[in-house]
């Protein structure tokens, strides 16, 4: 039988472990502080990457329906807005747990300077936005 002390070593340390999982659950979607019906009250994670020939953007948007999504350059970032709603099925189901945010986004993306030529697809879950460099 373990000791005492490696009892309590191992139960501190589950809790550290449970205390880190929620904090990154917690960073995944970023809630914001809602400013009236249509300010926006999360922000989807990303992943930005740059080759050569382009600026890949990786929004993670699981259930949000691609054709709703406006996505624009201003500032010398890429806009990504839009709204995830449940689905009407699940409106009068009894929910045991609600983890993806729900209701109005909005991500501002920095993106190096230059001009660009804007595709996106929908891919596992992702928007993903490859902005082509021209010249």
């Amino acid at each position: 039988m373990p000791s005492k002390d490696a009892l309590n070593w191992m139960l501190a340390d589950a809790f550290e472990t449970l205390a880190r999982a929620e904090r990154m659950r917690g960073e995944f979607f970023r809630l914001k502080v809602s400013r009236g019906p249509q300010a926006p009250c999360w922000e989807p994670p990303v992943d930005v990457l740059e080759t050569e020939r382009e600026v890949l953007v990786f929004v993670a948007l699981p259930g949000v329906d691609p054709a709703q999504v406006d996505a624009r350059i201003e500032d010398g970032a890429l806009v990504v807005s839009g709204r995830r709603v449940l689905p009407p099925e699940l409106q009068r189901a009894a929910i045991h747990r609600l983890e993806l945010p729900q209701g109005r986004f909005e991500r501002h993306i920095p993106i190096p300077p230059g001009r660009y030529a804007v595709r996106s697809a929908a891919a596992n879950g992702c928007l993903v936005f490859s902005l082509a460099k021209t010249l």
